[in-house]
């Protein structure tokens, strides 16, 4: 039987700056039969963004469990103004969640020290679904230290996720005849500093700019093979990545990075109506990141 997750308030002593509150936390503690050895990873999941978050809970859980019976620790965390953590979304700012990505980092490292790691050799993986996965790369390149990456959908910018969220206004307008302009006085707002209502969110200016101007950049790489793992989920049967989404893979070969994509059968959970699994990428994911690194390359320490 697999041990209940540890849920918890991550203190405000962490925070990257006073008066940030507490974030929610939930931890799946590695499992392993007989004697306890070394997680074969440390993971940190990323949530997407706004009423995705709310959609893709299940999916995130299912997949931290199978996670944690693989032999890996998983920590969930919700940013600043999301889930249970502290503050209103229209109190966060791109750099905020960023500044809780690390957070999450740091109490991973202060675990594996405080139990007494011996091999030096436990990789970390920055596991992202869809704006999670740009929060990902930009937090990467403010850790000092290495770590591997798991996208799940991932977009190569933020700007259409901002698009797509300014367009829900849009048309809720359009159900009351007040579509003419909206997407033109939100803008304005915006660039004049100043929140806007989008289904229930209140969206900050800085929050906006922010991802609006997120790309999936490769961090500079601090270990010789950092790992990629990218997975698209389609309910087709042939599943191909876009040609934003090739150019950004390409981005990261260069880059260095051990590189591979597959796509996996299922519903687009993070948007249906009604909360979906796709059983099938939670198997996928767990072939993309259990697999050994390869023998001729080193692996990422975390420790």
């Amino acid at each position: 039987m697999s041990e209940q997750p540890e849920v918890f308030f991550m203190p405000a002593s962490l925070a990257q700056r006073a008066g940030d509150g507490q974030r929610f936390c939930v931890f799946y503690r590695a499992q392993s039969g007989g004697q306890r050895d070394e997680p074969q990873g440390r993971v940190l999941y990323i949530h997407p963004f706004a009423e995705e978050l709310n959609k893709s809970r299940r999916m995130a859980a299912l997949q931290a469990r199978a996670l944690s019976a693989a032999g890996f620790d998983v920590l969930q965390i919700d940013l600043l103004g999301c889930g249970d953590s502290s503050g209103d979304f229209g109190d966060a700012t791109w750099q905020s969640w960023v500044n809780d990505v690390l957070r999450g980092c740091a109490w991973l490292r202060d675990r594996s020290r405080s139990e007494g790691a011996q091999s030096g050799n436990v990789p970390l993986w920055l596991w992202g679904l869809r704006a999670g996965c740009l929060l990902a790369a930009e937090a990467a390149s403010q850790l000092d230290a290495p770590c591997n990456f798991l996208f799940w959908q991932a977009p190569a910018s933020g700007k259409l996720l901002l698009q797509q969220f300014l367009r829900l206004k849009v048309a809720g307008d359009a159900l009351g005849g007040q579509a003419r302009g909206a997407m033109e006085k939100m803008r304005q707002q915006l660039d004049a500093g100043l929140p806007v209502e989008i289904a229930g969110y209140g969206l900050g200016a800085g929050l906006a700019q922010g991802l609006e101007q997120s790309r999936l950049v490769p961090p500079a790489s601090q270990s010789l093979t950092p790992r990629l793992r990218w997975l698209e989920l389609s309910t087709r049967e042939e599943i191909r990545l876009g040609p934003a989404s090739e150019k950004a893979l390409l981005e990261w070969r260069q880059a260095g990075f051990d590189v591979e994509w597959q796509g996996a059968r299922g519903p687009a959970f993070w948007q249906t109506s009604e909360i979906e699994e796709a059983p099938a990428l939670i198997a996928a994911t767990l072939a993309a990141i259990a697999a050994p690194a390869p023998a001729a390359r080193q692996e990422l320490a975390f420790s």
